[in-house]
């Protein structure tokens, strides 16, 4: 197994099979062995998580189920952007900074400025970047050079400007229609995700439109015919198309749990919660029992529920036994 852009180090990937249950042509489901989660005593206070909006709903869900585990404990979630995260973990404002891409390396200098030693990087979920169009827009699949003559102003990806859905592919009445796009803020982890990866770090073209958040981009293309955006798996709905990307016209997957596992859908990722761990010391407890919540079955069945996909049980059991070391 393996995710794309070198996510994970080679005796990982080594290890791992893909399992029957994540064939594309069944539901998605949580890896059975990994184990159900065990209510401990003495945990209680507060959790401040300030983040990602991608993993707003995710963290929500996470709460819900940890607070009920946990009556005594209150998680606050603010989500608006990943950028917020690294500076909330800095200033001592949240114990939890969840982040839809790595944390930047003068991100971590700061941090470790401050502190003497790095953060914390906790896999918690994995992601298909999806790229959406209208439902009842009939293209399939794009390769990434053509996401790139899209969305960019700079073609690092060596196509030329795409401004009519003709361009892409399209014929009969859709062959002259504009494609209106839909993009993230700068604040966004996604935002630079997909700069990074789909426009190879290079500059997105004025004409797409910023929303403040995730659902606000599948909303803005579910209500306009021409439209095209980018944003989380999690946030599909019926209105709009995920479509398959790759690198040529031939070889285009579609953002499946096996295909993020194989990496031949491009754009999958993992999702992180970074936390402030001294490496002397062991975790608090409450911090602690929220992350093995989240990465047990109940908390990786909450992965499922809202459309992202659970993590493999030898990653999993592997970012556990690092956290509570």
């Amino acid at each position: 197994m393996k995710l794309s852009f070198n996510l994970l180090n080679a005796s990982i990937m080594a290890a791992l099979v893909i399992p029957a249950w994540t064939r594309a042509d069944e539901v998605v489901k949580v890896d059975p062995s990994i184990p159900s989660y065990e209510v401990v005593s003495g945990v209680t206070g507060n959790l401040n998580s300030i983040g990602s909006d991608t993993l707003n709903n995710l963290m929500t869900l996470w709460a819900e189920g940890f607070k009920a585990k946990y009556p005594n404990v209150n998680i606050q979630i603010e989500g608006k952007g990943s950028s917020t995260a690294p500076v909330a973990l800095i200033e001592g404002t949240a114990q939890l900074g969840p982040m839809s891409r790595a944390m930047k390396s003068e991100e971590i200098d700061e941090f470790e400025k401050k502190f003497g030693y790095k953060p914390i990087e906790v896999k918690v979920a994995i992601d298909a970047l999806a790229v959406y169009t209208h439902k009842d827009n009939p293209i399939k699949g794009l390769t990434l050079q053509q996401v790139d003559s899209i969305f960019s102003s700079t073609f690092k990806g060596g196509g030329t400007a795409i401004s009519k859905w003709g361009q892409a592919g399209l014929d009969g009445e859709w062959s002259d229609k504009d494609i209106s796009k839909y993009g993230r803020n700068s604040a966004s982890g996604t935002y630079g995700f997909f700069k990074d990866e789909a426009l190879l770090k290079g500059d997105f073209d004025a004409s797409v439109k910023e929303q403040p958040g995730s659902s606000a981009v599948v909303q803005g293309v579910a209500s306009d015919l021409g439209g095209i955006g980018y944003s989380g798996i999690g946030y599909r709905t019926s209105s709009v198309n995920a479509i398959a990307l790759g690198t040529s016209p031939d070889a285009l997957f579609e953002p499946t749990y096996e295909n993020c596992l194989t990496g031949d859908f491009p754009l999958s990722r993992f999702l992180y919660v970074y936390v402030n761990k001294n490496p002397e010391k062991p975790m608090d407890a409450l911090t602690l029992q929220f992350l093995k919540f989240v990465l047990s079955q109940e908390g990786q069945e909450v992965v499922v529920k809202d459309g992202y996909y659970p993590m493999p049980a030898e990653i999993a059991e592997e970012v556990v036994a690092e956290i509570a070391n």
